[in-house]
């Protein structure tokens, strides 16, 4: 009997926390904690972010980035690598923009209790919605 071999987009399906790895202006990583919703359908990566923040400024500048996952026993991990398109901020919370972060909230979550509220906020923190097209994967597992 032999064991299936190793699907790094099986961990990433299942992880929601990773680390993402942007290009600084230096040409050195910056890495920062994210919550991530992966799309296996579609091989994308999204995530919430909010605009004037590091990552959000590097990727307006180098839209390259990497996301880590690290299982929970630390001994398995998968990074997707890909080009990220920025969609947001916006003044409008029934725009387009807000739009594809209700998605986004509903691919990770399901259903809000409260679709305004949700809307009221994404405009007021000026989130930005990161998606990520994976066109690399790699990973390994220990165990």
């Amino acid at each position: 009997m032999t064991d299936a071999p190793y699907d790094p987009r099986s961990l990433i399906a299942d992880s929601t926390l990773g680390i993402l790895a942007t290009i600084k202006s230096d040409g050195l990583p910056q890495m920062s904690p994210i919550t991530a919703v992966y799309d296996r359908a579609a091989d994308q990566i999204h995530v919430s972010m909010t605009e004037g923040r590091a990552k959000t400024a590097n990727l307006r500048r180098d839209p390259r980035a990497a996301i880590e996952f690290t299982s929970p026993d630390g001994y398995s991990w998968a990074t997707a690598e890909g080009t990220v398109t920025l969609t947001g901020p916006t003044t409008d919370p029934d725009g387009p923009e807000v739009d594809a972060l209700v998605e986004y909230y509903r691919l990770g979550a399901g259903e809000h209790p409260d679709w305004d509220e949700y809307r009221a906020v994404m405009v007021a923190d000026r989130r930005v919605l990161m998606t990520l097209d994976v066109t690399h994967v790699y990973g390994a597992t220990l165990r």
